[in-house]
């Protein structure tokens, strides 16, 4: 499977917290629609990583890293319901959507190996279209002033691309930006909004 058909899975992850910004649910329904999620893709983790279950999609999706370990999809899961729950969804949503849309933006333009850094060009566009995903959101609903939501999307796009440009190694295990992007941004944001504002 191409590198970009990957990506275009990974962006497929949009849908869900367009479920939340189309009204088709509430936020805490949304919520509970990704601990569901998460639950699913914890069980066929344990049956890939346990029994040995070999479908094609996980030869064609998963990395050469992620074949004995959690795969990235489901980090990619667990990263969205943990945002989901520990903060609003106007800081949640845009972090979601760092990984959802900024990810594969940055994964196209160029990537990196483990322990290494991506390229400052990929870098700054990671944190070019995280900001500008973030802005609608820090500018508008969160009921700031416009320098602080701008600070506060400058923040959360600082924690993703950070997130995002490098993945360090930690006692033989890829900490993988699947996992990391959701709440560095988040983090960033809340950081701002609640501690500035």
């Amino acid at each position: 499977m191409s590198e970009l058909t990957r990506r275009f899975v990974h962006a497929s992850g949009t849908s869900i917290p367009a479920l939340y910004l189309l009204g088709a649910v509430t936020w805490q329904q949304l919520g509970y629609v990704l601990l569901g999620l998460s639950a699913v893709v914890s069980v066929l983790e344990l049956v890939r990583l346990v029994v040995g279950l070999d479908w094609w999609v996980y030869r064609e999706l998963t990395r050469e890293y992620e074949q004995e370990n959690v795969a990235g999809y489901a980090l990619y899961m667990y990263s969205m319901t943990v945002v989901a729950w520990l903060f609003p969804w106007f800081v949640a949503v845009p972090g979601m959507l760092m990984l959802t849309v900024g990810d594969p933006i940055s994964g196209i333009l160029g990537s990196n190996e483990a322990g290494r850094a991506k390229e400052l060009g990929v870098l700054a566009a990671m944190f070019l279209v995280c900001f500008a995903l973030a802005v609608p959101f820090t500018t508008g609903p969160a009921g700031t002033t416009r320098v602080v939501g701008l600070g506060a999307a400058a923040a959360g796009a600082a924690g993703a691309t950070f997130a995002d440009g490098v993945k360090p190694v930690v006692a033989g295990y890829v900490v993988d930006d699947n996992l990391s992007i959701p709440p560095a941004a988040c983090v960033g944001i809340a950081a701002v909004l609640w501690l500035v504002a």
